[in-house]
């Protein structure tokens, strides 16, 4: 008997069937989240190598009991700064889901990009709020794996870079940057092209931890070389606390979800 198409797994993962491939990773993410009934969600970037204050202090410790050398103790030194943002990210999730659930009907909840460091913080801030929370991850040879915080059911795992990235986007109401690398870099820079070119909603786009920022790049000099427009600064905001990241998007999103007024 002849396999159909459609269960013949040597042509789905074939070159000849990519199309296919893309097609699902838009359809399938698209039902789950009709049936999950998730119809906004509050986005965060950031380094998948940040790691919980706990982790990074027992980590630094242990190796200055073994007395590691210089370089190996100057990287977890890092890790210990780089872990509170990891703590921020984890407060920021907590009352932002916190502030969900109040609403009722949760009109949005968060997503990450379902791995380890700032989005496991997301994930876990949420989780410990007692809401659901997203994670799109995508297979990569190191570094990413599912966190175990996720929502079951919103768990969803990628291939294809560009899907994913669509849908940080197409449900997103807000986006939150904290630091990171050449991925979050690239999150970044697309979600803030697709704003300015008026291919994407306009929607709030908080920088967290100026300090890391302002050292990594200097987005004002894109204006002062003339390659960006002075208003385009404005498509970014810029936070250095839970509350007053909280403050900014609660104050920015609050309009999107009151009920409207009687005529």
């Amino acid at each position: 008997m002849p396999t159909k198409a459609y269960r013949n797994i040597e042509f789905l993962t074939s070159p000849r069937a990519r199309a296919l491939r893309i097609l699902a990773e838009y359809l399938e993410p698209e039902e789950r989240f009709q049936r999950e009934q998730v119809k906004r969600v509050v986005v965060f970037f950031g380094s998948a190598r940040a790691s919980s204050r706990e982790d990074a202090e027992r980590a630094l410790e242990q190796a200055r009991q073994r007395r590691a050398g210089a370089e190996e103790l100057g990287r977890l030194e890092a890790g210990l700064k780089l872990s509170a943002y990891y703590e921020d990210a984890r407060r920021l999730a907590q009352l932002l889901t916190a502030w969900s659930l109040e609403l009722g009907q949760e009109p949005f909840v968060l997503c990450s990009g379902g791995g380890p460091g700032i989005m496991e913080a997301a994930n876990r801030g949420a989780a410990e709020a007692g809401g659901r929370s997203v994670g799109l991850n995508i297979s990569l040879p190191r570094e990413q794996r599912p966190n175990s915080y996720i929502t079951e059911a919103l768990n969803l795992e990628f291939h294809y870079f560009f899907m994913r990235k669509l849908w940080f986007v197409h449900l997103a109401c807000a986006l939150v940057v904290f630091p990171g690398g050449f991925g979050t870099l690239d999150e970044l820079a697309e979600v803030l092209t697709l704003i300015q070119t008026g291919r994407g909603r306009r929607i709030p786009v908080l920088i967290y931890g100026r300090s890391f920022w302002e050292e990594v790049i200097d987005l004002s000099a894109l204006e002062r070389w003339g390659t960006i427009d002075p208003q385009d600064l404005e498509l970014m905001s810029w936070a250095d606390t839970p509350a007053e990241a909280f403050a900014f998007l609660r104050g920015r999103l609050a309009p999107l979800f009151s009920p409207p007024k009687a005529t």
